[in-house]
């Protein structure tokens, strides 16, 4: 991408121009409509964006035209790579480039992790980024955040990876069976049927990543196994990527029994969230003390993610940000405030 400078005045303005290679780049980055250029206007108000030919013409106070243009250049790099831009990716941008987190807010949005029936998964945020690298170098590796992290999707893809490349022999996927609200027993059918319904979000996410005609072959072989924690007892794993998904329901004696499952040529990634604790009344969280018991300990990493990582629909990380503010007053004992939203919609007057 070539920009100019065009000018600079005294009082601190300046403009630049941005120009694409031809129409077909241009339409790449800005969106077909402009979607992405409006965005870009939205953010940065005090900034003028004029659309010229194969040009952008950026103007206004010379800080403002700066991180217009590197915003700019970071989505170029993203739709350079196929990446589609969206409002949310746009967002995670800004909020890299305000931080100063990362050099290259675009190198966190095209990490390839696995590529399966025509898409590609990637890491969306800077914290899944630091996750998904964690369990690279790590033997065991927790991922602890609130619901829409993808803590559970990250791993699953690592360990499909694992899987392709041959660095495992098989993957392991495991959930207690505990119920939220409901009563095991009172669900139809065999116990095996009774079990299904919990282990169903990692059937899905199976499916998401792999051929579905060959995840019954792959099970039958044992190649992958989906199980309930429970089944775990007694065993060694060895060759294995083995993944715990809602982890915060663990007793602590669980979480002991599973991590000392561990075996040779085997990694494991633990994933929880513990703000969503199904145990009943005075059990203590498996995930809430191992935190406590292993921090510090070599080749055991926590990651921690938090709701600006939630990738769902916008409101989720809104509906987290009010849950932890309601729970933080009810912890200090005071009148639970009314959770401030920042992006709630201010009613129109007359």
């Amino acid at each position: 991408m070539s920009e100019t400078r065009l000018d600079v005045d005294p009082l601190g303005s300046s403009s630049r121009s941005v120009h694409f290679e031809s129409p077909e780049h241009m339409v790449r980055t800005l969106g077909a409509h402009d979607e992405v250029l409006r965005l870009i206007e939205a953010e940065f108000r005090d900034v003028d964006l004029l659309v010229r030919g194969n040009e952008v013409l950026i103007s206004g106070p010379a800080a403002a035209v700066e991180r217009t243009e590197r915003l700019i250049a970071e989505i170029r790099t993203l739709a350079a790579a196929d990446t589609r831009v969206t409002p949310q990716v746009v967002e995670q941008l800004l909020r890299m480039l305000r931080d100063q987190s990362v050099a290259r807010p675009a190198d966190v949005l095209t990490q390839n992790i696995l590529s399966s029936r025509g898409r590609t998964i990637r890491p969306k945020t800077l914290n899944q980024k630091k996750y998904v690298d964690a369990i690279d170098v790590n033997t065991v590796v927790f991922g602890i955040g609130p619901a829409g992290t993808g803590k559970t999707y990250l791993a699953m893809a690592k360990a499909v990876q694992a899987l392709q490349q041959k660095e495992v022999n098989r993957i392991i996927l495991t959930r207690p069976a505990v119920e939220a609200g409901e009563r095991l027993g009172f669900l139809p059918g065999t116990l095996s049927d009774k079990i299904d319904p919990y282990l169903r979000p990692l059937y899905d996410a199976l499916h998401d990543m792999m051929d579905p005609d060959s995840i019954p072959r792959l099970m039958a072989a044992g190649t992958i196994e989906v199980a309930p924690l429970a089944y775990m007892r007694g065993r060694t794993l060895n060759d294995a990527f083995i993944i715990l998904d809602e982890a915060q329901n663990t007793t602590p004696e669980q979480m002991k029994m599973f991590l000392t499952r561990l075996g040779f040529g085997s990694k494991m990634v633990v994933t929880g969230d513990i703000t969503q604790i199904d145990l009943p009344g005075g059990t203590s969280s498996g995930l809430k003390i191992v935190s406590e018991i292993l921090q510090g300990v070599d080749d055991v990493h926590f990651s921690m993610l938090d709701a600006s990582d939630v990738v769902r629909h916008r409101l989720v990380s809104d509906i987290v940000d009010a849950y932890s503010q309601w729970d933080e007053s009810r912890r200090r004992g005071a009148a639970p405030e009314r959770p401030q939203h920042p992006r709630k919609r201010q009613e129109s007057r007359p």
